[in-house]
């Protein structure tokens, strides 16, 4: 007796369809489960056998052989429980054969038979399209989630028993269709409350120059550190980020939906996530929780920032190794991770914004409390922050102290709102720019890209140079600061880049000076 259902699984971001074949023939009785299964794939013949019991229906005292195809992929996760469970009664006769053709189960089982949810149902359920199946079942849980692919029926149901009589005719459990507006296709989402409506610029007293900083960093996605004393607003300052940002459009959410969905922290029930991504490690993160990583490596703070804003606060307090294993997903927008028997690569595009304290106390430079700290102190504080790393950070912005009359005063700030009106104006013309482009901004320039959409007039050419000369800028700084400069002429509605703007991009490489002291 044979049969064969499909099921699906996960191999970093990406879901694949696995054929699930069971075999039962006569023998002492055993349940022998192949095709590389991880501890808890092969822990499913426990909870297969009790919640087919536990829902009513008998596994036949024989041989039971289950294969996982294809045999070479090593296959993790409870997900194939419920396919498993199927195939067993198809091939014991207790089901139809041909009642799933077509149809791909993925959910764990509870010892009673009850459906639970699995992490990754996104993805998995995008590979389900695309091989040509056209019905999933779920666990209610996953059901919101998997009915965000277009195209695919989904079927959620409560219990092993509930999809026994659905597949024998007995009953019938309904479509799961997910809520979604006619005009949502490739459409700004609309941002929830609990997003950009809980903070807003307009609450930060003063600091017009660093709210001017961030402003081109969102418009250009330009990476931002932000160094000065404690309580200066600096945190304040990086959370307020995301709401300047342009929304999120369907094909970004679904981005960022799988890749917490892959990482497990999709809340049960949630479909597309409409608000960017905010994360803020601690600095005791190691570089595996940074990147990604595990034994079967899942997404870390990088992939998970993607599409949003990455804040490290402390930078210094990092490990230096942590922050060395930035290079790449700065540099990239991918982070890729080797293992023995895979190489799993995730999303990372996101901007990051870092803060510190230019000394242990705080107070170094500062202008109304004397500093503490010894020159050596200061120096092993200020260079746990590489040059590499510095150099792929656009902007380095001072933020004093808040004046007291800033404080005080009743004037209202500018609005997030209208801030990111003049950003969204921006975004477009970059997008204008770079038709067709994975990343559509300024700050993804190639050096050809420079050099064709970066013209300077011949002033800004003398100031740059004097600038490379005198602060000793390195390959990756200088282009940096042609990017800026871009952003700032385009914010300024200009074509060419003149001296004005240089100037003020060159000003934010504060960190670029051959002694910070100076």
């Amino acid at each position: 007796m044979y049969a064969q259902l499909n099921s699906l699984t996960l191999f970093g971001l990406q879901g694949l369809v696995v054929q699930v074949e069971i075999d039962i023939a006569n023998g002492l009785p055993a349940f022998d489960l192949v095709g590389l299964p991880d501890s808890s794939v092969r822990e499913a013949k426990d909870r297969v056998r009790a919640a087919v019991r536990n829902s009513g229906y008998e596994i036949p005292m024989k041989r039971i052989t289950a294969n996982l195809a294809p045999a070479s992929l090593r296959k993790e996760g409870a997900g194939f429980d419920l396919c498993l469970a199927l195939g067993i009664l198809q091939a014991a006769e207790q089901l139809p054969l041909e009642g799933l053709h077509g149809v791909a189960a993925v959910a764990e089982l509870a010892l009673d038979g009850r459906l639970r949810p699995v992490r990754g149902m996104l993805s998995m359920a995008l590979a389900a399209k695309q091989h040509g199946l056209h019905t999933l079942l779920v666990a209610p849980e996953n059901a919101e989630e998997a009915a965000l692919v277009n195209g695919l029926q989904v079927i959620a149901a409560n219990s092993l028993r509930d999809v026994v009589k659905h597949v024998k005719g007995e009953a019938v459990l309904s479509t799961y269709v997910v809520k979604r507006s006619a005009d949502s296709h490739e459409e700004s989402l609309e941002v929830s409350s609990a997003g950009l409506d809980r903070v807003d610029f307009c609450e930060i007293k003063g600091q017009a120059h660093v709210k001017r900083a961030l402003e081109i960093a969102a418009a250009g996605s330009h990476n931002v550190l932000l160094l000065g004393p404690p309580g200066s607003g600096k945190t304040m300052l990086a959370k307020r980020l995301p709401t300047i940002l342009p929304e999120l459009i369907e094909s970004e959410s679904l981005e960022v939906t799988q890749i917490h969905s892959v990482a497990g922290l999709l809340p049960e029930g949630t479909g597309l996530l409409a608000t960017r991504p905010f994360r803020t490690p601690h600095h005791t993160i190691s570089a595996g929780g940074l990147v990604g990583g595990g034994t079967t490596p899942r997404p870390g703070e990088v992939s998970l920032a993607h599409g949003g804003v990455l804040f490290l606060d402390e930078l210094p307090e990092f490990g230096k190794k942590v922050l060395e294993v930035l290079r790449q997903p700065l540099e990239d927008a991918q982070v890729t991770i080797a293992r023995t028997k895979a190489t799993y690569t995730y999303p990372s595009r996101f901007l990051m914004v870092a803060a510190m304290n230019p000394c242990p106390c705080g107070f170094y430079g500062s202008d109304y409390k004397a500093c503490t700290c010894t020159p050596l102190q200061i120096k092993r504080y200020q260079s746990k922050i590489s040059g590499p790393l510095l150099d792929r950070i656009d902007l380095h912005i001072e933020v004093p102290r808040v004046k007291y009359q800033d404080l005080v005063s009743e004037e209202l700030a500018e609005s997030s709102r209208d801030i990111r009106e003049r950003v969204v104006q921006v975004r477009a013309l970059q997008k204008e720019r770079f038709t067709g482009r994975a990343q559509p901004v300024n700050a993804a320039m190639s050096p050809l890209d420079t050099r064709k959409h970066c013209q300077l007039t011949e002033d800004a050419k003398q100031m740059l140079t004097d600038a490379f000369e005198h602060l000793g800028l390195s390959a990756r700084a200088y282009e940096r600061i042609l990017k800026v400069a871009r952003t700032i002429a385009d914010l300024g509605g200009q074509e060419m880049i003149d001296v004005a703007h240089v100037a003020e991009a060159v000003q934010y490489r504060r960190l670029d000076r051959k002694f910070w002291g100076e």
